[in-house]
């Protein structure tokens, strides 16, 4: 393997792996698409690269300039490691919900870190409205990863033809969760292109609304809920809701004994919302397939190191 001019040319192509213990039994293998092995530690890095891509290439960004983001954390590392390598300032407004690992993680970047209140997002204090107005006031670059076109299309370019390639072209669904939905959009579509009866599934967390709005036969039910970065009260403009088949909705519960049995039993250094979707996805294998499952890995355990559900029944000790 030769050197890479950057770290960023280290973003996509990551690897694929059987979830032999976790889905032991199961009629379909369950496979794991490792997004937490990007260099920034999330399938988020893609887009980062996408957007600010699109933005140079269009002339929108100056030397110095400052860029500005509305994230749960991975945007935001994803961003910052473009900024480093490119000399661009970067700013995250995060809502108090998210973890004290991620905001000491884009400090540690070089990020300057906003703190807002969980608000609606009619309110003006949600982070989203907050970046926003920041941009608005203060002429820094909006880099709007909820509603960018170069979100999805990056999952349709890349993520998409990766797990059709690790599958041998064959692939019986693709299980993930929502945040910005770029990655159930692009890479959905790319597969719903290339494989005849693919299911597409939206593994979303018990208290968020878009598996109703998915399918209303699954309760209109907004509540809050303790896994980070996916999930929400309206679609994200990013996201087409016509690509996706069905919906799972999984508790915090089993989300985090999920991803608890994903470190200890397969050695997968993953994150909550991990849990979330490798649990929809063994209930989709359970139902049977035309073809292996894939859940996609989407960040790191790094950045729920202080959580208490981590350190439960064993996962990290000290």
């Amino acid at each position: 393997m030769q050197p890479s001019p950057s770290i960023l040319d280290r973003v996509g192509n990551t690897p694929m792996v059987r979830l032999s213990r976790v889905a032991a039994g199961l009629p379909v293998p369950v496979l794991g698409k490792c997004e937490f092995l990007n260099p920034g530690g999330s399938v988020k890095d893609r887009i980062a690269l996408a957007i600010l891509d699109d933005a140079e290439a269009k002339g929108l960004l100056r030397p110095g300039a400052t860029l500005v983001e509305a994230t749960a954390g991975n945007t935001g590392v994803g961003l910052a490691l473009v900024a480093a390598a490119r000399g661009y300032r970067l700013v995250c407004v995060l809502p108090e919900k998210m973890s004290a690992d991620k905001r000491a993680a884009l400090a540690a970047v070089g990020a300057e870190v906003v703190v807002v209140p969980n608000a609606a997002p009619s309110s003006p204090e949600n982070f989203q409205n907050v970046a926003r107005r920041l941009a608005a006031e203060h002429g820094w670059f909006p880099t709007e990863q909820f509603a960018h076109p170069a979100n999805p299309r990056v999952h349709e370019a890349t993520t998409g033809p990766e797990v059709l390639a690790q599958c041998g072209g064959r692939v019986g669904a693709f299980v993930c969760g929502v945040g910005t939905g770029g990655t159930i959009t692009g890479a959905g579509r790319f597969l719903k292109a290339r494989c005849p009866g693919v299911r597409v599934v939206l593994a979303d967390p018990v208290g968020s609304r878009l598996a109703h709005l998915v399918d209303p036969a699954h309760p209109d039910h907004d509540a809050a809920y303790q896994v980070e970065g996916i999930g929400g009260s309206v679609m994200p403009a990013a996201c087409d809701p016509a690509v996706i088949d069905a919906a799972e909705r999984v508790s915090d519960d089993e989300s985090f004994e999920t991803t608890r049995r994903l470190i200890r039993e397969e050695g997968l250094l993953v994150g909550g919302s991990s849990g979330t979707a490798v649990a929809a996805a063994l209930r989709v294998a359970a139902g049977g397939c035309a073809g292996p499952v894939v859940a996609l890995l989407a960040d790191s355990w790094d950045r729920y190191l202080s959580r208490p559900w981590l350190r439960a029944g064993g996962a990290v000790s000290g």
